[in-house]
């Protein structure tokens, strides 16, 4: 079972990873861990990423490439996997077919969860964390019990600087401008899923799960 995840930011996509690898014997990998787990190995691939993160660079996509293949060959993708964060682009999407092909294997389920932008910007904006102990609420649909005060430790709730309207505004457009050609992609590898992720996380997992299911 070769799948991939995709999502705009607010989308619940970290959400569904979580409830399809806790069902499914395969790991959620996704391209920071991969990175992480690059340079903490060693690898020459790993201290090339490493000088470009190191830089506050992309890394390019013959690297990350590299590691994708890397990463797919381990033992625990041998009933498959679940990429989040890769593909992004087309040219890598192709590269990844290659890689799965020289392995004998695909993609069979390129999943995208779905959900309307104004929904989007209400979840991202509404979304504050403790300053202290990072727990996560949403001013409507999970608000702490005293407005501003964590429930857990009673440090002070702040709002990412990137998840203000205009901003989280700007990254849905980049996001779509980005996403459309991956999404024409594997909808003519007939591969792709729209999933509608404006809904509670059990109905959109129960769909996926139907779906992964029928593989």
């Amino acid at each position: 079972m070769n799948i991939i995840i995709m999502g705009p930011p607010g989308a619940g996509k970290g959400t569904q990873a979580d409830f399809i690898k806790a069902a499914f014997p395969i790991p959620h990998i996704s391209t920071g861990d991969m990175f992480r787990e690059a340079v903490a190995n060693g690898t020459e691939l790993g201290k090339e990423a490493k000088k470009y993160m190191d830089g506050g660079q992309l890394v390019p996509d013959e690297v990350t490439i590299g590691i994708v293949k890397e990463r797919l060959a381990q033992p625990d993708c041998k009933e498959g996997f679940l990429l989040d964060g890769f593909p992004r682009t087309t040219v890598q999407a192709e590269a990844l077919a290659q890689v799965l092909a020289d392995m004998g294997r695909k993609v069979e389920a390129a999943i995208n969860v779905a959900v309307p932008d104004e929904v989007l910007i209400e979840r991202i904006t509404g979304r504050v964390s403790c300053s202290n102990c990072k727990t996560v609420y949403h001013t409507k649909f999970k608000p702490p019990a005293q407005a501003g005060k964590c429930d857990k430790c009673g440090g002070e709730l702040v709002q990412r600087s990137d998840d203000t309207g205009e901003t989280v505004r700007k990254r849905l457009v980049v996001y779509a401008a980005q996403t459309k050609p991956l999404l024409e992609y594997y909808e003519k590898q007939g591969v792709l899923h729209d999933i509608n992720g404006n809904r509670d996380t059990r109905e959109v997992f129960a769909d996926i799960k139907r779906l992964l299911e029928n593989l």
